[in-house]
């Protein structure tokens, strides 16, 4: 049999099984669906759509042009990336993931990046949010706010170190650029925000619209994947294949002294990592230090279903997933190797009684993460019904104009 053939006998019989699976367990993947929609109408959905449609805007008025002419000078030496990869860097560490990969995607669209250049900057510019690190991880489920200083710290030098190190990949023809002594930066970087407005065809409305549709889009897509990985997820752990592959971990865990009960969590935070993290937080009795490093591979490696999010929005351009894929796996041996690093320095040097949030009286920005947390859930819905309608409203007009003027 070819590999392409045995690809296609493996990929039916993957089909076949998952869906006999959930004619088996219905509740249960009812229950992990729900799970999945609450998490992506509630969160993410809200919390990223007003950066994916100022992104869009912002490529459209030729201001990424202008910040990629004057940051030329810092990411080209450091990254091998135009200078317009450091928006990209900044909004992907602002929003989270699939920001970066969304952004990226964009600009090698607009012809800003070369292959290699893009597959260089979607590797490093992936990343958690600080609200989700400090908010939901390391109060929400640790009640411990000072372990959110490890996990940022070890997940954003983890990245940086990523960029680093996947400068040396691939080659660019266009590596070699002509210099202008006699211009400015500044005035360079006008000259290419004026030329970028000129020759956008658009009016400021058309311009808005399509902003609009094209975020909604990637989120209607983001959310479909959070409801499948959801489901993925149980039915993995109600067929016992998570308990079949914890022994393997089991195995590989001894060989670095953690503990074997913390296995199945860090499968699940394989598949999807607010699920894992919640449940490696959840294991009593396991040294802090040891939650900490696994949860801070798994934010780093992303888990499965932001990385197919990812490759459903690099399936749209030339860029390959593999680099992607190889740049999670480095992450996550940079950032956990940085955490356990970091812990005798810093955890433990300035605090030293570990205190959590139970315990500690006022805590400003643990409270706000809280807050703001619980102000995407109780309004985070109404916002996501609000802009599917305007979605629909934009999408008739535009499949039927004649009709809704």
């Amino acid at each position: 049999m070819t590999p392409s053939k045995l690809k296609t006998a493996v990929l039916a019989l993957m089909a076949t099984i998952f869906t006999f699976s959930l004619i088996m367990f219905p509740e249960e993947a009812f229950e992990a669906s729900i799970r999945g929609l609450n998490m992506w109408w509630e969160v993410v959905f809200p919390s990223l759509l007003p950066f994916f449609i100022i992104c869009e805007m912002l490529i459209g008025f030729g201001v990424v042009k202008f910040i990629g002419v004057l940051l030329e000078p810092l990411m080209r030496p450091l990254f091998r990336v135009p200078g317009a990869g450091g928006f990209v860097w900044a909004m992907g560490i602002a929003s989270g993931f699939p920001a970066g990969a969304k952004l990226t995607a964009r600009l090698r669209q607009e012809g800003q990046l070369t292959r290699n250049e893009a597959e260089r900057l979607v590797s490093f510019t992936n990343s958690s949010n600080p609200l989700f690190i400090f908010g939901a991880v390391s109060i929400g489920f640790f009640y411990n706010p000072h372990l959110g200083v490890i996990l940022a710290l070890s997940h954003y030098c983890g990245n940086f170190l990523v960029g680093l190190t996947m400068r040396f990949y691939g080659e660019d023809r266009r590596e070699k650029r002509t210099k202008n002594k006699q211009t400015s930066l500044l005035k360079a970087a006008f000259h290419a925000l004026h030329e970028t407005r000129i020759k956008e065809n658009r009016p400021i409305g058309k311009l808005l619209g399509d902003s609009v549709m094209s975020s909604i889009q990637t989120l209607l897509m983001i959310g479909g994947f959070i409801i499948l990985f959801s489901v993925v997820n149980k039915l993995l752990y109600l067929l016992h294949i998570t308990s079949f592959v914890s022994q393997i971990v089991q195995a590989i865990f001894s060989l670095f002294g953690l503990s074997a009960s913390l296995s199945i969590p860090f499968i699940s935070g394989l598949f999807e990592i607010t699920l894992g993290s919640q449940m490696i937080s959840q294991v009593p009795h396991v040294p802090t230090i040891e939650q900490a490093v696994l949860v801070s591979f798994i934010l780093a490696f992303n888990g499965f279903s932001v990385q197919a999010q990812v490759a459903s929005i690099l399936a749209q351009t030339d860029i390959r997933f593999k680099p992607f894929f190889f740049a999670r796996l480095l992450h996550g041996i940079y950032a956990s190797t940085i955490a356990f690093l970091l812990w005798p320095l810093l955890y433990e040097h300035f605090f030293k009684n570990g205190e959590t949030l139970h315990s500690l009286p006022v805590f400003k920005s643990g409270s706000q993460s809280i807050t703001l947390l619980h102000w995407f859930e109780n309004n985070g819905p109404f916002i996501t019904i609000c802009a599917l309608v305007v979605y629909l409203f934009l999408y008739a007009r535009r499949s039927f104009p004649e009709r809704i003027r």
